[in-house]
Parts: structure tokens; sequence; C-alpha cells
């Protein structure tokens, strides 16, 4: 906690209440839980769920954090669950919470481990990132440096830990090119990173496919996970997971289909009818937004 304070003072004050809660969700396995609301100067960034993973040799950390100062919040609440220090962080993908906080870990030594294409989305985004962080984040991104995995992946990647093993699989294209998730046989425990948003409207961005994201998700599901940590909300279930992501892609899909079907175009196509899912978070911000961006996928399909 020394560095913390430290940092804080460096910046002129406090720093925030801490954003994010710890779940216990199975053996050695913890989601820290943040904001379902946008980047803030009060979340550092991390407006976002992530993975922790204690094993004897050390821990295993999905996801780096939105800023540096929001790395070392993650690094304080792993210092409350356990003395084991990060030893790998998995970046699930290529949204800046995922991975802008890698100097942060790699300066502690942990290994950073990516796909290949959430690399290049980093690497084409990551200026774009750091832009938009600094806008809506300010000060609290002081001291982040964008740098990526020293491992990378195409499809599967697998390693075990402390006796823990854990097998990384990048289907395809979700919310961003190379999005990928964590599974825990022993467990039967999957992070999802962004292929999953529960209580939460997820976001379809140029960076996304919705069509892809479905058979992502079906890959997980066929897993048949006990327990499911998503990359925003808490940890849940299969049927929650379903009923929040899935059945939202396939609803949007099937009615855009229809209404370009119909002759429809894109600039009446934000009002597809998405009010079965108005029940989520965020869903009056990014709904049509959403419905623009999935017809702009499907005209040509």
């Amino acid at each position: 906690m020394k560095i913390l304070v430290s940092l804080a003072v460096l910046l002129g004050g406090a720093l925030p209440a801490v954003a994010l809660d710890i779940h216990h969700v199975a053996e050695n396995t913890y989601a820290l839980v943040g904001s379902l609301d946008q980047r803030a100067p009060e979340n550092l960034g991390n407006n976002a769920t992530f993975g922790v993973v204690v094993t004897s040799e050390g821990v295993v950390l999905i996801d780096a954090g939105g800023s540096w100062l929001g790395a070392m919040e993650i690094d304080a609440l792993i210092d409350e669950i356990t003395d084991q220090p990060v030893v790998i962080v998995i970046n699930s993908g290529g949204q800046d919470h995922r991975w802008i906080s890698n100097d942060y870990w790699q300066q502690q030594g942990a290994q950073i481990i990516a796909s290949t294409a959430a690399v290049a989305d980093q690497q084409a985004r990551g200026s774009l990132q750091m832009t938009v962080l600094n806008a809506l984040i300010g000060d609290k991104l002081a001291g982040t440096s964008p740098v990526y995995a020293d491992t990378t992946f195409d499809s599967d990647y697998d390693f075990t830990l402390g006796g823990v093993d854990f097998e990384i699989r990048h289907i395809a294209q979700a919310h961003t090119p190379g999005d990928s998730f964590i599974w825990l046989p022993a467990t039967r425990t999957v992070f999802t990173g962004d292929i999953v948003y529960v209580d939460r409207i997820l976001g379809i961005g140029d960076q996304s496919h919705s069509g892809t994201w479905i058979d992502v998700f079906e890959e997980i599901a066929a897993l048949n996970p006990i327990h499911l940590v998503p990359g925003h909300g808490p940890a849940t279930t299969m049927e929650h997971a379903t009923a929040d992501t899935y059945d939202y892609l396939v609803n949007l899909r099937a009615k855009m289909g229809a209404y370009i079907d119909d002759g429809g175009d894109i600039i009446d196509s934000v009002n597809v009818d998405q009010s079965a899912f108005s029940y989520l978070a965020n869903f009056d911000r990014l709904a049509k937004r959403n419905a623009q961006q999935v017809f702009t996928e499907m005209e040509w399909e």
C-alpha cells in the first residue's frame, strides 16, 4: 500500500475510494467487480470485472486494469486476498481496461499473455483509448503507459501454475477482435472478459461483430460452466449470462434482419424494438448505437 499512498501524494490528493468489490467465486477464485457506469475518476477506469486465481506458485490475474492507478487498486485488493504475488496477467481482449495497465504488472515481474488478435487491436486502438481515458478520468491516468503482452497465441494457450490448469481460447471476434475466454476445468469456472455482460447492456462498436459474438458465446455455453465471471457485472450463472448477452444479440439480429428484408435504412434502424432488454443498465445510452452497428454488419450479409 505504500506505493499507493506515495502516488496519491504525487498527484496532489487522496486516491478515490476503492471502486471494486471482492466476490468469492470458487476455491481460490475471485471476481473483482466494478461499476456498471462509464469510466470516471472515481473508478480509475476500472468499470469492469476482473478475475483473480490464487495458486501455490502465485496469482493469475485476468485483465490488467483501466489505468496505472487502477492496476494499483487491483493489486491492493489482491493483497487482501493473499500474500502471493501476481505472476501472470491474461488480457482477455482489446478493450482498455483489459490491457492498458500491462506496464504496471510487467514492472512487478508478471508475464502478460494475450491473443495475437488482441495485441493487434490494442496497437490499432491504443492511442485513441488513451485519449478517451484522458478525457474521462483526467489526472487519474497519470503513470499509464501502454505496453503489450510478451506471450501471444493465435487460438489456444494452456498452462498449469501451482497445480491449477488454465485453458485460454480465442474463437473469433466478439466485443473486440481478440476476445478470449479462460476456462478452469477443475472448478468448472470460466472468465469471459467482454464476451459476456450481465445487468448492463453490452456495447456493439465498429471493433465488434455481433454474428461471430454469438458463435463465441455458444462455445462458452458448451463447456457447461458452474461459475461464470463476466466482463461486466457480478459472477453469475449460464442462465443469467444467456438472458443478458446471448438473447440480446440473437434478438437484435433477428429484428434487424427482418427490418432489412423489409427495405429499412440505417437512419430508422435505431427504432428497431429492443424494449425487452430495457431493464439493462445503460440501455438508453447504447441501444440505438448498437442497432446502427448491427445494421451496418448485416446490410451486406
